[in-house]
C-alpha cells in the first residue's frame, strides 16, 4: 500500500514538473533588466491627500476607465459594459452604447467625443449619442487593443494600441491582456497619428512595452506616452528641430503608469494603476522562469495590488503633485480629469467615480 502511494505521488510530481516545464503558454518572454524599484521615496512618498475624495455612484455602471468634459460642460465616462455615461450634478444617465470595451475618451472641438475602444478601434460619438467607427485597422492589420487617445490643436487624433499581439477581446479582457503583454515584454505597443480629414494614419512609435496613456501639449509640439511595462513616460517631439525624436521624461516610476491627461496650468496627470511587483522585477532577465510562472494558477501569478496613487507633472518631468489614498478606497486609479473646481479620479474597476474638490487638497 505504501509503495503504491509513493509511486502515485512520484507520478503526480513528475506530471506537475512536466507541466511547469513544458505546457504551452501564450507568452514568449523577452529578457530585460528592470530598474531597481526605489519604492515610495521623494517625490512619491505615501500620504492621504486623496482621503477627502467622495465617490459618485454610477447607478450600476462599472469601471469608469477614462472621462472628459464635453462641449456642453457635462462629464462623460467610459464603462466596462460598453456604455458611455453622462454625469451632471451627481446624476448619471446612459448617453451612448459604444459596445466592446471603451477606454480612452476625448472631447473634440466640434462637440463630438472620440473613443479608443479596446475591442473595436477608434470611434466617434455624435452629440445625439450616435456611434460610428473611425478606424478599425491600420495597413490591413486589425486594431486589437486601442487604449488611450488625445486630440491635437490641428484635429489630429493620437492614440495608443497597447499590444498588437495580446488583443483585449481575444484575451478575455483588457486587464487579462495587459498581464500577458507585461509578462512577455515583447514590445508590441504602438502609437498612431490619425487625420480624420484625409484618413491618413502614421505610426509614430512602435516596439513599446504596453503603450498606454497619451497626451498632447497645448501647442501641439510634443506628445507624452505612458509605457506601462517599462515604468516610464516618454516625450515624443512632433515639431521643431527635434521632430520625430523621443526623450524619457519620467523614468523608474514606483508603479505601472496608466492614463495621461492634460490638466490646467500646463500640467499633466498620470495614474499609477498599481505598485510594481517585486517578483516580476526580479525575474525580468529570466525569460524561462517567467514562462514557468505563467503556467502557475492565476491566483499565484503576479497581479495588480490595490492602491490609489496619481501624480501631476510639468513638461520638464518635474512632479508637481503626488496624491495617495492611504486606505486605497478607490483602487486601480487609471488617471485624473481636472476641472476648475475638482479632480475626477478614473478607475479600472468599481461602481463609483471618485471626486475630490480642489479646496480639500
Amino acid at each position: 500500500m505504501k509503495k503504491s502511494l509513493a509511486t502515485a505521488a512520484a507520478l503526480l510530481l513528475a506530471v506537475i514538473i512536466a507541466y511547469l516545464l513544458a505546457w504551452p503558454v501564450p507568452v514568449e518572454p523577452v529578457s530585460w533588466i528592470a530598474p531597481t524599484d526605489r519604492g515610495l521615496v521623494d517625490p512619491f512618498e505615501s500620504n492621504d491627500r486623496l482621503g477627502a475624495a467622495v465617490g459618485i455612484d454610477l447607478n450600476g455602471y462599472e469601471g469608469p476607465e477614462d472621462a472628459t468634459v464635453g462641449a456642453d460642460g457635462r462629464i462623460y465616462a467610459t464603462t466596462h459594459s460598453g456604455h458611455v455615461i453622462q454625469i451632471q450634478d451627481g446624476q448619471v444617465r446612459e448617453f451612448a452604447i459604444a459596445g466592446g470595451r471603451p477606454l480612452g475618451i476625448e472631447s473634440n472641438v466640434d462637440g463630438s467625443l472620440i473613443i479608443a475602444n479596446a475591442y473595436l478601434g477608434l470611434q466617434r460619438v455624435e452629440r445625439d449619442g450616435t456611434v460610428s467607427t473611425l478606424l478599425s485597422e491600420v495597413n490591413g492589420q486589425p486594431l486589437v487593443y486601442a487604449n488611450n487617445a488625445a486630440i491635437g490643436p490641428d484635429g489630429t487624433i493620437y492614440f495608443s494600441e497597447a499590444s498588437s499581439k495580446f488583443g483585449a477581446q481575444s484575451s478575455r479582457g483588457t486587464y487579462e491582456a495587459s498581464l500577458l503583454d507585461i509578462m512577455e515584454h515583447g514590445g508590441h505597443g504602438r502609437i498612431f497619428a490619425f487625420r480624420p480629414s484625409t484618413g491618413d494614419v502614421d505610426i509614430l512609435l512602435e516596439n513599446l512595452n504596453f503603450a498606454n496613456g497619451v497626451a498632447v501639449s497645448a501647442d501641439g509640439s510634443f506628445l507624452l506616452v505612458s509605457e506601462t511595462g517599462h515604468y516610464r513616460v516618454l516625450k515624443f517631439w512632433l515639431t521643431g528641430n527635434r521632430k520625430g525624436t523621443t526623450d524619457v521624461l519620467l523614468d523608474n516610476l514606483p508603479g505601472f503608469p496608466d492614463n495621461l491627461n492634460s490638466g490646467t496650468h500646463g500640467r499633466f496627470w498620470l495614474g499609477l494603476a498599481a505598485p510594481r511587483n517585486h517578483l516580476l522585477d526580479k525575474i525580468s532577465d529570466r525569460p524561462f522562469v517567467r514562462k514557468v510562472v505563467q503556467r502557475l494558477p492565476a491566483f499565484l501569478r503576479p497581479k495588480a495590488v490595490p492602491s490609489s496613487h496619481v501624480i501631476a507633472f510639468n513638461d520638464d518631468g518635474e512632479v508637481l503633485m503626488n496624491l495617495h489614498d492611504a486606505d486605497a478606497r478607490f483602487p486601480t486609479l487609471t488617471g485624473v480629469l481636472e476641472t476648475d473646481r475638482a479632480l475626477y479620479l478614473t478607475t479600472l474597476f468599481g461602481k463609483q467615480l471618485p471626486r475630490l474638490d480642489k479646496q480639500d487638497l
